[in-house]
């Protein structure tokens, strides 16, 4: 839904398809459109019992495997956000790399240390702390009414302004058309699970990417045969994958400093397979909803896709 609400000219998946391309949009687990199970219902605190590690092992790649069996071609990704993370992580464990063609990345998130929204930072540092023991949920519903109190006490805090919750999260967006944040409010943000919310945080706190840390060492090594959380390696990403990594000056999740330690992370990379985007005025929403998305990035990515070694 998110790359659907401004008109069909301004949508990339669109603007994609006009082009001739075969789109497929997946949705993350817990939002409207992905809340079945085989055995498990939403209600169950067991249908909620993941991280973005999941989305790394499972998810992603059975999207992949689906769309590759389907169209037996290679796939050119596109992520915003979270959807950059978790194919930065697959590759780097060897997953998706037989089946992509090339990756944008867009507002990429990695590392998140530099982080620098007050409200994402207190709500950070409140997921790490003691969020799970006070409430016990595992559904974290933005609309619900524990989170909604949660929400709403984190905005008491001091120098935390949530009158535009929007830029409170995302940093100053420079280039959105108010009825699409009205539509953007409206349906989102939407449901996820409490512990992925514990384990964006952690990478926040902790600056590097590991699989979600269960604290206990016993745990732990219960998890993973290890005492700490095995690390996602990106310098291990192929060298040889396309990768197009676009970023906002203005983006407050995805700060300069983090797109810079990920791309000294792809020192290595094949240097012409790494193309690289920086937009001094752009914030983290300005990649899906700008009204002029279309016109500075949509139309590179594009050229991005048709250059030759996409075809």
């Amino acid at each position: 839904m998110t790359w659907l609400l401004n008109p069909p000219e301004q949508d990339l998946p669109l603007i994609l398809a006009d082009n001739g391309f075969d789109v497929w949009i997946a949705n993350t687990r817990g939002t409207r459109y992905s809340r079945r199970h085989i055995s498990l219902d939403p209600s169950d605190p067991a249908f909620w019992n993941w991280s973005w590690d999941e989305l790394v092992t499972y998810d992603l790649p059975a999207v992949f495997d689906y769309v590759f069996k389907e169209t037996g071609q290679k796939i050119n990704y596109v992520g915003h956000s979270l959807g950059t993370l978790i194919a930065l992580a697959s590759f780097s464990e060897g997953k998706l790399v037989n089946q992509v063609k090339s990756a944008a990345l867009l507002s990429p998130i990695a590392y998140l240390s530099h982080m620098n929204t007050a409200l994402g930072v207190l709500a950070a540092k409140t997921f790490v702390g003691e969020f799970t023991t006070l409430f016990g949920l595992a559904e974290f519903n933005p609309r619900g009414v524990h989170v909604n109190a949660f929400l709403h006490s984190l905005c008491a805090y001091p120098g935390i302004d949530c009158y535009d919750l929007l830029t409170a999260l995302t940093g100053k967006n420079c280039c959105l058309n108010s009825s699409t944040i009205d539509l953007f409010l409206k349906n989102e943000p939407q449901s996820t699970s409490t512990k992925n919310l514990v384990h964006l945080s952690q990478t926040v706190r902790d600056g590097y990417l590991s699989k979600f840390n269960y604290v206990t060492p016993s745990y732990n090594y219960m998890h993973y045969g290890e005492l700490f959380p095995p690390i996602y390696n990106l310098s291990n990403i192929p060298h040889d994958i396309p990768l197009f990594i676009s970023y906002g000056g203005k983006d407050a999740l995805s700060d300069v400093h983090d797109v810079g330690n990920l791309l000294d992370s792809l020192k290595f990379h094949d240097v012409d397979k790494l193309s690289v985007q920086f937009i001094k005025d752009y914030a983290h929403a300005d990649y899906i909803m700008g009204i002029n998305a279309r016109d500075i990035v949509y139309n590179v990515v594009l050229s991005f896709f048709n250059r030759p070694f996409n075809i």
